[in-house]
This record gives C-alpha cells, structure tokens and sequence, in this order.
C-alpha cells in the first residue's frame, strides 16, 4: 500500500470541542488548497504521540496538528520520538482556546489563513525544550516546543483542567487563577540556571523557548523559538495584592521590569522543592519537582 506523504492529526475535543464542527470546513480548505493527506482523529490524552510516531516511522514527511498547543505538543512529541525526527516537518491549524505555540512562532490563529500557509515553502527550525519530571514516584521526560515550568502557572493549569471550557483564550486562565490564588502558597525552591545556583523562595518559575503562554501573556517578550537558550522567568516571593496587581502587565511583557521579576537564559535549569511542587509544559500537567530542563538546538522543522 501507498502511504500518503501528509498525515493530519485532528482533536475533536480541541477549543472546548469546536474542533469536531470545524473539521469538515478544514477538510474542504486542505483539499482546495491541493495537499495530498489522510487523517486520524485522536481519542485521548497521549494518542496524538502515538499517531505522529507511528506517521513519521512509516514514511510521512509532514505532519500537521489540527487543535489546540497541547495537540501541537503531543505531535511534536511523536515526531521527535521518531526514527524519522529530521526527515519531518510540522505544520499547525490552531483551534485551541489559547493558540500561544502560534503566536510565539508568528503563525497564523484563525484557521483559514493557517490552512492556506500549510502549502508554503517557507520553513522555521525551531528549537526544542525537554523536560525531567516525577510522577508516580518514577522519573519522566517530554519535549515542549513554546513554555514550561513550575508553581503557581502550574497549579493554574491543573485548576484550569477543572473547568468547563466554553470559553478560549484568557478566560479558562483568569478564572482557574482567580481560583488557585486563594489556597497557593509560595515555595522554597533550589534553583541552578546554568553553573549559576540560589535558594529562594518563589511564587512560579517559567521556563520559555516561546513568548506566550496561559492564553496570550507574554512570559517571556525576549524568547527566540531557535536563539539555542531557554529564557528563566522567576516570580519571586510575591503577595497576592502584587500578584493581581502586576497581573495585567504580563500581557503587555513589562512585568519582567517588577523588582521581584528576573529573567536569565540558559541551556540548562534544574528546580528542586522540598514541598510538592508541580510542573507543566505547553499547557498540560506533567508531574511534579524535582524538574530539569534542557534545550535541544534546531530540533524541529515548521512550515510558516
């Protein structure tokens, strides 16, 4: 049998499960637009591995994630995971509810403009973040392509799961950290960037190749997806009056200018808590510290 050279990855439950509505409308515009391709639906957290895997092992040579940053995460995982990692490009339709991997990469967020660029020649290698992380008291690695890290955010996302998402972008965000910042107390943390090492105690540490995360903030403004560096952006022990009212300024990246905010770059970051502490990357829950993080140079190729 004849494989295909473009398999489309699609989650139907992606943007508060708009996805499975959209997708015969994307179908249609990748068919206009003269990309040969056969697809697969996803049917659960990790699935998504398992297909871009399978894909790229088997001949694909462009894979293209139809959903939200944690689909483009899971396809990115596949590919990576793949024997065929350098041989395979990626190409995103966003139809999450935060769209912050297209954004930090410049891509197009509505969906018609973004199948119309899949046929492009144009093409972006990006760097790549890995992860180590407990969970289950065994240790575990994923890939992130946009921004990970530990506390506060990480709570958010897990409070941010629990809700009905109805609504995209800055809303589930808003409302799931309106809800953690009740209960959320800050940590003391061991934290080594680079050779350069302190304790401190901190409200969140994110770990950037991307700008955007949590629905459009801006975590990281100077991020470069292929400058080979991670960019560290620690919270300090900050109350919870500063946390509402530095807020706002994260949008807008000029929270970094905040006394108690500092933002280093480095290849490699390890975080380590005496307290549970968890972790997340590109928008899902992973785990818990200790963490480690480490940047993989021009490890994916993405079509813009």
């Amino acid at each position: 049998m004849v494989k295909l050279q473009t398999k489309v990855i699609v989650n139907p439950v992606a943007g508060a499960r708009s996805t499975r509505r959209k997708w015969p409308i994307i179908n249609r515009l990748l068919e206009r637009i003269g990309l040969t391709f056969d697809f697969n639906y996803t049917e659960g957290v990790g699935h998504a591995i398992e297909l871009a895997q399978a894909a790229a092992s088997d001949g694909y040579r462009y894979l293209v994630a139809v959903g939200g940053d944690g689909t483009v995460n899971e396809v990115a995982n596949g590919i990576l995971l793949s024997r065929n990692a350098a041989a395979t490009v990626l190409g995103v339709v966003s139809t999450g509810t935060g769209s912050d991997f297209a954004r930090s990469a410049g891509l197009a967020r509505d969906y018609t403009t973004a199948c119309n660029n899949l046929t492009s020649s144009k093409r972006l290698t990006i760097d790549v973040g890995v992860v180590e992380y407990q969970r289950d008291g065994k240790r575990h690695e994923r890939f992130f392509v946009n921004s990970a890290g530990v506390g506060f955010d990480a709570a958010v996302v897990k409070e941010t799961e629990r809700l009905p998402k109805f609504f995209g972008g800055t809303i589930p965000y808003v409302a799931g950290m309106l809800r953690t910042l009740v209960s959320y107390r800050n940590k003391n943390i061991v934290l080594k960037v680079g050779d350069e090492e302190e304790r401190k105690r901190v409200l969140n540490v994110a770990v950037a190749n991307g700008n955007y995360c949590g629905g459009g903030m801006r975590i990281a403004p100077d991020a470069e997806l292929d400058d080979k560096l991670l960019d560290v952006v620690v919270f300090g022990d900050m109350s919870k009056f500063e946390i509402l009212k530095e807020f706002p300024t994260i949008y807008k990246g000029t929270h970094i200018n905040h006394p108690k905010v500092s933002v280093k770059k480095a290849a490699n970051v390890s975080i380590e808590s005496a307290k549970p502490m968890l972790v997340y990357a590109d928008g899902e829950l992973l785990g818990e510290c200790p963490a480690t993080f480490r940047v993989i140079p021009a490890a994916l190729s993405l079509v813009v």
